[in-house]
């Protein structure tokens, strides 16, 4: 393990960990910031899946993931339902992806094509049936506690590498040994339970779209 990997791990534990028990009160930090990674994520996949591109294995993979990463973060940062959406959205995604790796199907146009049916569902339930709140916690909960095990998978099993955890945190994380997957159920529900305690009574207020 070099050095620059375990400063990097570090930082990321401490990332993970903040927002696995703190994420819906930093949510506006947040949204613009998951929006950008999200977005180049899913640029970088959809060319993968498509023209079966390693995913950011070329300059084209690159620009594409960088280009719909800064449209994600521009939109989450100026229209906040539109932030929360997309927030929503890939949960699911990363959900469908992730359960489609964890039964030994490899990335292709069939697993993006469910990842991002599920991620419109998830979207489409959360804003329809106003739960956003809860949906927040929820996946900064497990989110975080994807990071974290995800993490420490890689700087001390060795189960998963940089590009797997920046291609798909969920499914590094779940993808691991048992006692990592149990890990990972355990930060997210401790997670999911501290943040329902603390804001019980505190509502993130909206912010007006900024445009």
């Amino acid at each position: 393990m070099t050095f620059e990997l375990f400063c990097m791990g570090m930082l990321a534990l401490l990332v993970g960990l903040a927002v696995c028990f703190n994420g819906y009160r930093w949510f506006l930090i947040l949204l613009p910031v998951w929006g950008f990674f999200f977005g180049f994520g899913l640029g970088a996949q959809t060319l993968q899946a498509v023209f079966g591109v390693g995913f950011v294995a070329s300059v084209t993979s690159w620009v594409l993931g960088f280009l719909v990463g800064l449209v994600f973060a521009v939109l989450s940062y100026l229209f906040y339902f539109i932030g929360v959406a997309l927030f929503a959205g890939s949960f699911g995604y990363a959900l469908g992806v992730g359960l489609m790796g964890a039964i030994g199907i490899e990335f292709n146009l069939l697993v993006w094509v469910v990842g991002i049916v599920l991620g419109i569902i998830v979207a489409a339930v959360t804003i329809l049936l106003n739960i956003q709140k809860w949906v927040i916690i929820f996946i900064t909960s497990f989110g975080g506690a994807a990071l974290i095990v995800g993490t420490i998978g890689l700087l001390f099993s060795g189960a998963n590498s940089p590009a797997a955890m920046s291609q798909n945190p969920f499914r590094a994380a779940i993808q691991g040994s048992w006692l990592l997957i149990i890990l990972f159920l355990v930060v997210g529900i401790l997670g999911f339970i501290g943040q329902w305690r603390v804001n019980q009574a505190w509502v993130l207020e909206a912010p007006e779209d900024r445009w």
